[in-house]
């Protein structure tokens, strides 16, 4: 039912907003306050500086929050919540755009706007068609509308939204280093010609599951657990005298200690792998592997 209302106005007020040089200053009573101040927080959270203000307290000083610059998002499903349109002259008379919200294209809300987004619904979700919930849902989507569609306008990124939420699982994921989270202690490196016989042990302590072939500081090779079972198979008793460089993968994926650690998970995904060797420059400095890059994983350092 909403999809209609995405209209010429939801346009105009895409528009207005992100071409806005002040703030989004989003208010109502009640119900409606409660969602505007959810609606501000999304607003806030995707690019788009804003927050809420109730009209009692705009009355008491909170007024001078308010810039020539700004636009006031003001919601009421009635569209004639008193306290709200007590508040909406004092906008008016400082020349602040206003992008109203209701139910009622022919409310006083309505035409105190120089914008308004239509939330009507057919009827409220509980028997008595009294509590706010259909209509609290339809402007908590129409603000969401909003916020998604000046994402798109606004070319927000994941990193953009990692730069806002610095300290959540996302926003680790996207800013944080490899090598803020590679494993770097008793590397299990191996030489090419040693024999299979030792490579177990050493890329057993390792714990990592792989063996890191190196030839004059220089990595030449990989070799994983299941090349390791694969050769057993293969090659019966001669197995541990074969030298690493016999099963060896001779092109290990790499990347950089300065790649974020989105780069390292995508690679993984895209090679179907779980680990990749970290260099500086030419040198191996560390392993990442998949589990370093899911969200909540712990910092190595």
């Amino acid at each position: 039912m909403m999809i209609g209302r995405l209209d010429y106005a939801f346009l105009k007020a895409v528009e207005a907003i992100r071409d806005c040089e002040g703030k989004i200053v989003v208010t109502g009573v009640g119900k409606s306050g409660h969602i505007g101040s959810k609606i501000a927080a999304t607003l806030a959270s995707t690019g788009t500086p804003a927050f809420f203000l109730n009209p009692l307290d705009a009355y008491h000083g909170d007024l001078g929050m308010l810039g020539e610059k700004d636009i006031v998002l003001a919601i009421s499903y009635s569209g004639a919540t008193e306290e709200l349109l007590r508040f909406l002259p004092l906008i008016q008379a400082k020349h602040i755009t206003i992008i109203g919200m209701s139910g009622n294209d022919e409310s006083l809300l309505a035409r105190y706007s120089d914008i308004h987004l239509n939330i009507a619904v057919e009827r409220e979700a509980d028997p008595l068609h009294l509590i706010p919930t259909a209509s609290t849902t339809a402007t908590l989507a129409m603000g969401d509308a909003l916020a998604c569609a000046l994402v798109e306008a606004k070319h927000f990124q994941p990193t953009d939204f990692a730069q806002l939420h610095p300290g959540g699982d996302l926003g680790r994921k996207l800013l944080a280093k490899v090598e803020d989270v590679m494993f770097t202690q008793n590397l299990p490196f191996l030489t090419p010609d040693i024999p299979l016989s030792e490579a177990i042990e050493i890329v057993t302590k390792g714990t990592l599951g792989i063996g890191i072939v190196v030839e004059s500081s220089k990595l030449v090779g990989i070799i994983t657990d299941g090349d390791i079972r694969r050769a057993m198979q293969r090659l019966g008793q001669d197995f541990f005298a074969t030298p690493v460089s016999a099963i060896m993968s001779k092109n290990p994926k790499t990347i950089s200690r300065a790649a974020k650690i989105v780069e390292a998970g995508e690679m993984m995904n895209h090679h179907s792998i779980h680990s990749l060797i970290v260099l500086d420059e030419d040198t191996v400095c560390g392993v990442i592997d998949s589990f370093s890059c899911l969200p909540g994983t712990r910092f190595y350092h």
